[in-house]
């Protein structure tokens, strides 16, 4: 078996962990100290968070979304394949290596989606993008750690808590989404969102696009002034 390769590391800002880029051939691993963050041969439940969230607002015309960490960009590129031309997405990717390692060892697996002029990669806090936009988002998606949990950076617990999401709530349009992958449930988290103004619809989604391996989370929470899509 060809043995793993340490391409990378970074700091995470804000953070005292270090994020690793592995390589066993033409496979990619992001970790964070013994745990796997993402794996290039696993992308089913992170296209499912784009394909699923842009059903939700499929209504609208013009839409703008918020994509919460580029990771390997299969949400991004599963967004921008279901989207049609006058789409907008801002992507805000915290760690500046990330972006690197998009335009560099991994450009294959991006497929030119860095480049569409749909999409704007910035190197930002999601926290603070969407605590500076009222209203300006038809959906929020959001794939920054393991779940609604700060794994990577205790900062990332406000996304999650119940000033959080009235935050989020606050940045959405009126029947926006908030679309959030976790790696399992997570029963507090519903009720957060529900007391938070969200009518949630929770869906389970296998790892791979075989529909094969382990069961994510996906919480899809619309505002409540809006109709939820189901």
């Amino acid at each position: 078996m060809i043995p793993w390769q340490q391409i990378d590391i970074s700091e995470v800002p804000g953070a005292d962990v270090e994020l690793r880029l592995m390589r066993r051939g033409d496979e990619f691993s992001m970790m964070l100290g013994s745990n796997e963050l993402m794996n290039s041969r696993l992308s089913g439940s992170e296209e499912a968070l784009a394909t699923l969230a842009c059903k939700r607002i499929d209504a609208v015309k013009r839409p703008h979304l918020l994509i919460g960490g580029l990771g390997m960009g299969f949400t991004l590129r599963a967004a921008l394949a279901v989207l049609g031309p006058e789409a907008r997405i801002l992507v805000a990717e915290l760690v500046p290596a990330v972006i690197a390692w998009a335009r560099g060892p991994m450009a294959d697996l991006f497929a030119g989606s860095l480049t569409d002029p749909r999409a704007d990669i910035r190197e930002a806090d999601v926290v603070e993008v969407i605590r500076t936009h009222a209203a300006a988002f038809d959906a929020i998606l959001l794939d920054v750690d393991n779940g609604p949990e700060g794994l990577i950076r205790k900062a990332n617990d406000a996304l999650y808590d119940a000033r959080g999401l009235r935050i989020i709530h606050r940045a959405l349009r009126p029947g926006g989404v908030l679309a959030v992958w976790s790696s399992r449930p997570n029963p507090s988290f519903t009720t957060r969102l529900r007391d938070a103004g969200f009518a949630v619809n929770e869906v389970a989604v296998r790892a791979t696009t075989k529909r094969s391996g382990a069961r994510h989370v996906i919480w899809f929470a619309a505002r409540s002034d809006g109709a939820a899509r189901r």
